[in-house]
Parts: C-alpha cells; structure tokens; sequence
C-alpha cells in the first residue's frame, strides 16, 4: 500500500474531484428522468406501465448488483472497477440517447444501472482512501450532501433539457462528464491493492435474485393488459416462485459468501430494518415518477414546471437529513425513523388528494422531510447493530433492498395504474397504496428496530 502515499496533494484534490464528479451523475441519473418521461412516452408511443421501466429498468439492475460491485472492488481493485463501470455506463449512455426503439432504450438503461453498481462502491472505498483519517466525518457528509444536491438538480435539469432540447440529451449530457471523471481517475487516483483477491461472487444468487424480480415485474406488467389469468401472465408468477426458491436454496449454501451472508440475515434487528426499508422505498420512486406524469398530461404543465415541481421536496430532504444528523446524538435513531416513516405515509396520503391548485406542494413538503428523517437514521441503525467489520456490506445491502424495493413498489405501483379507468384515479389509489405500505413499516419500525444511541455505543 506504499504507493498511496505517493500522489501530491494536488493530485489527491484532482483525483476526489473525479469521484465526486462521477458520483453526481450516478445519483442525477435516478430523478432526471422522471420529468422528462412523459415526452419519451410521446416519442416512443408507449404507454406508462411500459415507460416505467425506464426508471425502474436502471434502478433494478442498480439495486441487484450494488453489493456484487463491492466484492468486485475488493477482488480487482477500486481504481479499476471504478473505470470499467464508468466505462460501461459511458457506452450505453451514448446507445441510450441513440435509441431507435423501446427495447434498445430500456436494455440501455438497465445496461447503465450494472455501470453504476460497479462505480458506486469503488467511488465510497477511493474517497476514504484520498482523504486523510481525522477527515472521515466531512468525508462521508460531502458524499451525502452531493447526492442530496444531485436528487434535488435531478427533476430541473431534466426538465430543462427535455423541454429546450430533447430527452435524448440526458444521455448525452452524461458523455463529456463521465469521459472526463474516467480520465481525471486514469491520471490522478493511484493503482490500489485489491482488498480481498479471494473474495468469491455470488453469481448465482445475483441471476436468480434478478430473475425472481425480473419475472414479479414483467407478471404486473402483462397483467394489467392480460389480466392476470393470461397464460404469459401465470407462467412469469410461476417463474417468480421457482427463482425465489432456488435464491433460498443458493443463499443458504453460500452462506458467508451469499448476497446476504447468513450472519446478517439472522441478526434480527439488521432483518427489521431491512423490512422497513422495503416497505417505505416506494414512496420516493413512486412521487419522482408519478406527480410529473399527472402535471404534464392532466394538468398541462410544461416539462421544465414539472420538473421544478419536485424542488420543494428534494430541499426539505436535504434539510432534514441535515437536521437527522445532529438530533441521532440526542434522541436515539428509533424516535427519527418512526417520525420520518409517519411522515412519508402522512405525505404520500395527502399527495393522493390529486386536485387543482398547488396544495400537492405541502405533501412533497411532509414527504421529503419524513424521507429526510428516516434515510439517514436508518443507515445510523444498520451500522449500529452489525459487527464493525460488517458496516460496509450492512449499509450496501439496505441500499439493495432501497432500490430493488423501489422497483418493486413501482411495478405494482405500474399495475395499478394498468387497471385504472384513467390517471389521475390511478396515480391517485398508487399513493393511498403506497401511504399504507409505509404505515406498515411504521408498525414493524415501532415494534421491532432498535439500535444503541452513538454515544453508548462508544462508551461514552
């Protein structure tokens, strides 16, 4: 490891601008699109259950192999995942501003969500790695607060370039700024020694995982068209139930080397907060998706204004997160995430009021706060309850159950819709669904998660 005491301390500014660089658009790339959804629609004559998959379709695959990329990191290298990654989503990126139709749009997307996996946790490990120890702390918050700042640019520079220039150019507004992070990483971030080269993969659970959801979600899909008593339909649930199995099956094999190793699983208050999160992950996925879609078609709003909408919510998930961060000394993490979880459900209820005016506002308000209370109290949670050695897997796994739990959300979310007489009756039931799904997880919340307070836990 003496050849990561060798780069100047330019060089070192040079290289955590390049990882924070790619971060940025790893993390724009989750809500830029939703404004602009609605012109692909027109552009590719689809319809909403299908355009979906255009968020959910990178979110998936993001989701399934966030964990995989990490033990890819800790196998080759960070440095060298990072490029590959970057790399990949380079590419498909170009093809998906390219795309001539609806399955080269989508597999390009999905394609971009496997560059992001390998990225995303090469992209933590080198910025710890760059910055000195005693600067830790500001490093993980600048982490946070340049996701925060992309989520909330996200819908305005998506609506902005869909509106002045077309959809195609959130593709291509990715090319110039990944070249130069890949570039900038090549030149200025040192080769690292791999962390773990006998790390083994969990390819098969990764396959078998994606199948599994990949059928669920392509059953709602058809089933909302079909219904669900159509041949396509049942033979996609029963491939769902096979892979499911056959994910059991494999997980309890690998055991310390599973997607999710068997001591997380068991560990009761890891499982509790991992139900939470699946339970509320739809809340955001589904408001990024839905409220622009109802703005643009029902209410004639303009892509820029839609996009722009979903500004008073990113800001009060900013503020709380801040906020979260300084009040987890106080009161503990149980007291922010079960606040936060009544606040998402208050705000996804109030949301589905869909009416004219702008009170839709004061919901994406509530929302954004309760999102911003519970995010990072429970991450706080999760590292709290795991053996330290485990805090990185930990955390990336409730990333996983995050975004495959939103894809989830969404697919149903997706079949709701499908089954509804018109949009606004359908986006409108979607979020009274989704307000219930994230009571349910105040009720596990309540029961079940428990974490000692930061201060305990360093004995005072």
């Amino acid at each position: 490891m003496a050849h990561m005491q060798e780069p100047t301390q330019q060089s070192n500014r040079l290289g955590l601008l390049a990882i924070y660089v790619a971060l940025f658009i790893i993390a724009i790339d989750i809500s830029a699109f939703s404004p602009a959804i609605p012109a692909i629609e027109r552009e590719m004559n689809m319809n909403i259950t299908t355009s979906q998959w255009v968020i959910n379709g990178y979110g998936l695959v993001f989701g399934v192999m966030v964990v995989t990329g990490g033990r890819i990191a800790d196998i080759i290298g960070r440095r060298r995942t990072f490029i590959i990654g970057a790399c990949i989503f380079l590419i498909f990126s170009l093809l998906g501003g390219l795309a001539v139709n609806v399955p080269m749009l989508l597999a390009a997307r999905a394609a971009m969500g496997i560059g992001a996996a390998l990225m995303w946790p090469s992209i933590l490990g080198m910025a710890y790695n760059l910055m000195p120890e005693e600067r830790a702390g500001e490093t993980g918050g600048l982490i946070m607060a340049i996701c925060g700042l992309a989520n909330t640019l996200g819908p305005v520079v998506g609506g902005v370039l869909a509106d002045l220039l077309s959809w195609r150019w959130l593709f291509f507004f990715n090319l110039p700024i990944a070249t130069a992070a890949v570039y900038m990483c090549w030149k200025y971030i040192p080769i690292d020694t791999p962390y773990d080269p006998n790390e083994k993969i969990d390819y098969l659970g990764v396959l078998t995982l994606t199948g599994s959801l990949l059928s669920f979600l392509l059953a709602l899909n058809f089933a909302s068209e079909n219904g669900f008593m159509n041949p396509l339909v049942v033979g996609l649930l029963t491939s769902f139930l096979l892979f499911t199995v056959a994910f059991v099956l494999i997980e309890t094999k690998e055991r310390d080397f599973a997607l999710i190793p068997q001591d997380i699983i068991k560990n009761k208050r890891f499982f509790a907060a991992g139900a939470v999160t699946l339970f509320t992950s739809v809340t955001f996925f589904s408001v990024i998706l839905y409220l622009p879609q109802y703005l643009t078609n029902v209410r004639g709003f303009s892509t820029i204004q839609s996009g722009l909408s979903l500004v008073p919510m990113m800001v009060a998930f900013g503020m709380m997160s801040f906020i979260a961060g300084k009040l987890y000394l106080r009161t503990g993490g149980k007291i922010l995430v079960c606040v936060g979880i009544l606040g998402m459900s208050l705000g996804m209820f109030y949301l589905s009021r869909l009416g004219e005016g702008y009170n839709y506002i004061l919901g994406l308000i509530i929302l954004g706060a309760g999102l911003g209370l519970f995010n990072p109290s429970t991450t706080t949670m999760v590292i709290a309850v795991v053996n330290p050695n485990r805090a990185s897997l930990a955390s990336a796994i409730i990333y996983m159950l995050k975004i495959t739990g939103g894809a989830v959300g969404l697919g149903v979310n997706a079949a709701i819709l499908g089954f509804s007489p018109d949009i606004t009756s359908g986006i409108s039931l979607a979020f009274e669904v989704n307000a219930c799904f994230a009571f349910v997880g105040f009720v596990v919340a309540f029961m079940f998660m428990s974490a000692p307070r930061i201060p305990e836990r360093e004995g005072g």
